[in-house]
């Protein structure tokens, strides 16, 4: 397959993801993403796959205020597919970017990951201990952006990654019993899968437990029937060039433009 049809696949796999577990319906050459049980998650309220003609623009923006009006926020996901016109439209309109760079797997995992205690996430013992690793990477990563850490948000996104069962399916690693590690996988929808979320605890990286979460989500995605595999990260953060070690090329940037503050 051709990079070009590759990048469409895995735009494709990028937005299939965001929509899993929410409401979505198409309109205005857009999709629009809503779940009213997590209206304050972004990720669970925007419009994706936006293929609107220039002069529809207008009508599209309308749309949005409509469709979630009453929510703090507007956000819209763009990827290299989405017309140029609308990007300039949302930098202009004050949304703030936010990239994130997809990185490919074909082959095999350049890796000869380590036997470490890795299982399923599939009842409430093991949900409980997702939150606990999620409140520790949330602290991090709101303390890296300079935001405020907002513990009250926490019900809702988890709420909206459980909802995403059982398609995506999330794994721990344990060590001596305890979780430290997170991970998940999904095959997709068009034989492009799709591995996120990866988390380690502080003082447990660099022991490989995070190799081993991904190739254990990588075979995951695989048995049920994905080829390529695709990982997200933030192209200003490090993590990406440990996928790149293992394998994973460089393959399209995807852009979240947010706008906080509506009312």
């Amino acid at each position: 397959m051709d990079d070009d049809a590759l990048i469409a696949d895995v735009c494709d796999t990028v937005a299939g993801f965001l929509e899993l577990g929410n409401e979505t319906f198409d309109a205005e050459g857009a999709r629009f993403v809503r779940n009213r049980a997590t209206p304050r998650r972004h990720d669970a309220n925007h419009v994706g796959r936006v293929r609107c003609v220039p002069g529809r623009i207008d009508a599209l923006l309308a749309r949005a205020d409509q469709e979630y009006a009453g929510y703090g926020h507007r956000r819209f996901e763009t990827d290299p597919l989405t017309p140029p016109a609308l990007v300039a439209r949302l930098a202009l309109e004050g949304y703030e970017p936010s990239p994130e760079l997809h990185l490919l797997l074909e082959g095999d995992l350049r890796a000869r990951p380590q036997p470490f205690d890795i299982r399923p996430i599939d009842d409430d013992a093991a949900w409980d201990a997702f939150t606990r690793l999620e409140t520790l990477d949330w602290q991090e990563s709101t303390a890296r952006q300079s935001r405020p850490f907002e513990p009250d948000l926490l019900a809702e996104f988890t709420a909206s990654k459980r909802a995403k069962a059982p398609a995506v399916r999330r794994w721990l690693a344990c060590v001596e019993g305890e979780a430290v590690a997170y991970c998940c996988s999904w095959p997709g929808a068009n034989g492009v899968g799709m591995v996120e979320d990866l988390f380690t605890r502080a003082g447990h990286r660099h022991r490989g437990i995070a190799t081993a979460l991904i190739a254990r989500c990588v075979a995951d995605a695989r048995e049920r029937g994905a080829g390529p595999v695709v990982i997200g990260a933030d192209p200003t953060d490090t993590p990406m060039r440990m996928y790149a070690a293992l394998g994973f090329r460089p393959l399209v940037v995807t852009t979240g433009y947010l706008k906080r503050g509506i009312v």
